[in-house]
């Protein structure tokens, strides 16, 4: 009897599925993302430039250690506390801008011992070398928005005109959908002149 000899496999086919399997993986899988945080940098100074006088009730000194243990004025606090400690210091309003100006719309305790106005408030951030990166980005994620709320609460209540009524989140949503608006960009002008975002990052330590 003549030996039957074996057919080849068309791998053709095959070929095709694996293929359209890559395909598929490809769109359905979810890639790891880098996080960060949209900040622009202050200009370089020139070395004979002395920095203005700071007092030190303007300064809120937020640390995180080595072991991503988080401080405040040296007081142990958890994440969840950040946002409400930097609108208590921010929205103090106890004394007047450099221009002379009262902070008229803070609704702050107006304490002796924290902020005189919210364009003096500045906040420090100070980190240790092995701070963790998730760390770092939830306490300033935390920072952002405090002024984020405090910018929502001045809009809602003294913008005039159109745009009355709405927050600072809903007037940025327009300028991202606009080119050009002069009375958009005004305004929230004048929501950022009330509450400056003004963050420090302190050398981190050893």
């Amino acid at each position: 009897m003549a030996r039957r000899e074996n057919s080849e496999i068309n791998a053709g086919s095959m070929a095709d599925i694996a293929f359209l399997l890559l395909i598929f993986f490809l769109v359905t899988t979810t890639m790891d993302t880098d996080s960060g945080i949209l900040r622009k940098l202050p200009e370089e100074q020139p070395e004979d430039v002395e920095a203005p006088p700071v007092k030190k009730r303007n300064i809120l000194e937020v640390n995180i250690n080595r072991f991503d243990q988080l401080l405040i004025e040296d007081e142990e606090v958890e994440i969840g506390d950040v946002r409400q400690l930097a609108i208590d210091f921010i929205d103090n309003g106890a004394g007047k801008s450099a221009e002379g100006q009262p902070c008229n719309y803070c609704e702050g305790e107006k304490s002796e011992s924290s902020s005189e106005h919210p364009a003096k408030a500045i906040i420090s951030v100070q980190t240790a070398q092995t701070t963790s990166y998730g760390m770092y980005i939830s306490v300033q994620n935390e920072l952002l928005a405090a002024y984020t709320e405090l910018r929502n609460r001045y809009a809602r209540k003294y913008l005039q005109g159109k745009y009355q009524g709405l927050s600072y989140s809903d007037l940025m949503k327009l300028q991202k959908g606009e080119t050009e608006n002069p009375d958009l960009d005004a305004a929230i002008t004048q929501i950022k002149k009330a509450y400056p975002e003004i963050l420090s990052d302190a050398e981190p330590i050893k």
